[in-house]
């Protein structure tokens, strides 16, 4: 209750800052796809960018695990024109585990991430943008869908436009992440290089790679994913997006499918 109650204060905080004259800054959402842009939401407005549905498969020896994760959300509020404050929920997520013919089932609230992005270079995202983002977990939700413990993490997220139509992007992140077990946190670092191309006016194709090494105790691993997403504007303050990502490595998942929707307000 002590964590709902932190988040209750931060939210209440963030509605109480007050409304500064937008700029005739671009939208830009985070999602979809694995990075994370560095441009910073204009002072004053608010987006919501929400997975309306996630849906991730893993398969191992024979064993199967499903989790579906709903309504998936990320709120990102525009404090000054370089810094912005997030919030971030899983209401739902379901777990379905199947070994050998035994089949466990689990349906939980997921945890609350805060966090904090400063523009180092260019917060609207235009040419070369640079910016940081260290976060915090807190275990509102439940095992298996909340990890049972607080984490930490860093990102940096940077990219460069090579012209109107192309954009670089690179996304190095560095994780106090929590132990399998739940109980306690380990070293996860990642990297994740994208390439972002405008198609249209209203419609980018994200090509991605990352590879991620995670340190947990109970066995260290290391996976390598492959993204491939798809966004279209359909305004200036609304996108509708989709996605997937297949597993390259044995420790990965095999693949993962989503859609969204992103609003700025």
């Amino acid at each position: 209750m002590r964590w709902m109650g932190c988040g209750a204060m931060v939210l209440g905080l963030l509605a109480a800052t007050p409304a500064m004259a937008a700029d005739d800054r671009d939208y830009c959402p985070e999602r979809p796809g694995l990075g994370t842009p560095a441009c910073i939401v204009s002072p004053g407005r608010v987006s919501v960018e929400t997975a309306l549905a996630d849906w991730t498969l893993d398969r191992s020896a024979g064993d199967r695990t499903d989790i579906v994760l709903i309504g998936d959300t990320l709120v990102r509020v525009g404090l000054t024109d370089t810094v912005e404050a997030q919030i971030g929920w899983t209401p739902y997520g379901s777990v379905r585990e199947r070994s050998g013919g035994s089949v466990d089932r689990a349906g939980r609230v997921g945890d609350v991430t805060l966090g904090i992005k400063a523009s180092l270079a260019s917060p609207d995202g235009k040419g070369l943008s640079i910016a940081v983002l260290p976060f915090v977990t807190l275990p509102v939700g439940r095992m298996p869908v909340g990890a049972g413990d607080w984490g930490a993490g860093l990102v940096v997220p940077v990219t460069y436009d090579l012209n109107d139509s192309v954009n670089l992007q690179f996304t190095p992140e560095v994780d106090a992440a929590v132990d399998q077990d739940g109980n306690g946190r380990h070293v996860a670092v990642s990297g994740i290089a994208g390439l972002g191309l405008a198609l249209s006016r209203a419609v980018t194709l994200t090509v991605e790679g990352e590879v991620l090494r995670d340190d947990d105790p109970s066995g260290k691993t290391v996976q390598g994913l492959a993204s491939l997403s798809l966004a279209w504007m359909a305004n200036d303050d609304l996108q509708l997006d989709s996605g997937a990502v297949a597993g390259l490595t044995r420790d990965a998942p095999d693949v993962e499918l989503y859609v969204g929707i992103s609003r700025r307000f």
